[in-house]
């Protein structure tokens, strides 16, 4: 199935089990899943898995990244380091589908200590359900990316 669309997670210490069970629901509505995220709960850094994840979408090896910590603030940060990741953090549907509507982003963060596996589930669906409305906003995203 060439047409499915590749989706890199990870997520520090923080955020296994939410990861675990995105990774679940992201699987289920089609998309292949690349899981680079650690498995144990022994400490780790947030900065590496962020820049990790968005590795893979800059180069193109995924189309979109969903990544976690506890704020989701950290790890998303360090995403937007790479060049040309556009992530945002959100904890409610409209903003997740905003992001990518209005600012074609390409990866979104979650805060597992923020949110609920619901709510969090609700947040990917809003995400992967929008698409891009360009125009203006195409405008926008390009004087955001330099």
């Amino acid at each position: 199935m060439s047409d499915t669309k590749r989706i890199v997670l990870s997520s520090d210490h923080a955020a296994i089990d939410l990861r675990q069970a995105v990774a679940t629901h992201v699987a289920a509505k089609g998309y292949e899943v690349i899981d680079i995220g650690p498995t144990t709960t022994e400490s780790t850094h947030y900065p590496l898995h962020g820049k990790a994840a968005a590795e893979r979408v800059a180069s193109g090896d995924c189309d979109l990244g969903i990544i976690l910590c506890g704020t989701g603030q950290g790890i998303m940060m360090a995403a937007n380091k790479v060049p040309g990741i556009r992530c945002g953090v959100c904890s409610d549907t409209f903003s997740a589908a905003m992001i990518r509507a209005h600012n074609n982003a390409n990866m979104l963060s979650i805060g597992a200590r923020v949110v609920g596996e619901g709510v969090a589930l609700e947040i990917v669906d809003a995400y992967l359900d929008a698409e891009f409305e360009g125009g203006r906003h195409g405008t926008r995203v390009d004087m955001i990316e330099g």
